[in-house]
């Protein structure tokens, strides 16, 4: 095997050399997403602030009204992927990060669903996402009303829907104060159990790409966590389940934005 090159990103396995992923093209570069299309469906609800803290990573409290925010995004003609497409499916919570050396506040993202496992791999190793793998496929669309899930294996878990759709103003920009999204990433070590490898707070920061809105529209909206057995979900139900428990005190309105531009996630970095 020759040497890893400083300059290229690795992952298993190595000894084939550099990996083609969402920040590596196979000449080394990086690829352009200004233009990349997506749609991003998302549905907010208010809950109790105690239901949130058994949620929270270390050094994290649930910062302000506690709103869980349930968000869809299909991603489509992706260069990386040689023009295909994916979908993910996340939980964002408000949270203030308070560390040894930085504070920072931002939306943590206990878990993310995607449907590809190019993402799932890429995400989970060099980004530190908490990513899973389930079956996300096109909304259900008609008379005004939009339904979306998440499924594995055939068994629905998710469910979202809007309805009184109309089109609306674009959102506006986040608090000065908004970090980014935080993520807990850990790695097991290997043969002991309860010890980590790897255990840290990582932040994707906010900006970095110019996005262009195409169409929007705002409404109501309904999330349904399916409370779900171990022969349903092998390797999820106890995620699910504890989604399911989360009080609704009041739904907050819901969104589904068209837009172009994001960006590669190559500014990720480790919170101190």
């Amino acid at each position: 095997m020759a040497e890893t090159d400083q300059n290229r990103r690795y992952r298993m396995p190595v000894v084939f050399g550099p990996t083609c992923g969402p920040r590596q093209g196979p000449d080394g570069r990086r690829y352009d997403y200004a233009d990349a299309p997506r749609t991003t469906a998302a549905i907010s609800f208010l809950t109790r602030r105690d239901a949130l803290l058994d949620l929270m990573p270390p050094h994290c409290r649930p910062d302000g009204d506690p709103v869980v925010t349930v968000e869809h995004v299909e991603l489509r003609e992706l260069e990386w992927l040689a023009g295909r497409s994916y979908s993910l499916l996340s939980i964002k919570l408000p949270v203030v990060y308070e560390g040894p050396e930085e504070q920072v506040r931002g939306a943590f993202l206990p878990v993310l669903w995607e449907n590809r496992a190019e993402p799932i791999i890429s995400g989970r190793e060099e980004l530190g996402f908490a990513k899973l793998f389930c079956d996300l496929p096109p909304p259900r669309v008609l008379a005004g009303k939009r339904e979306y899930s998440a499924l594995w294996d055939g068994h629905g878990f998710i469910r979202m829907e809007f309805d009184d759709l109309a089109e609306g103003p674009p959102p506006g920009p986040p608090p000065p104060d908004f970090a980014g999204v935080l993520h807990h990433r850990y790695f097991p070590a290997v043969s002991r159990e309860g010890v980590a490898d790897v255990e840290q707070m990582v932040l994707t920061p906010a900006g970095g790409a110019t996005i262009r809105y195409d169409r929007i529209w705002r409404g109501q909206g309904r999330v349904t966590f399916v409370r779900s057995s171990w022969e349903q979900l092998p390797t999820m139900f106890h995620i699910v389940n504890r989604l399911a428990e989360l009080p609704v005190v009041e739904w907050r309105g819901a969104s589904i934005i068209e837009s172009r531009g994001t960006k590669d996630l190559s500014d990720q970095r480790v919170l101190r």
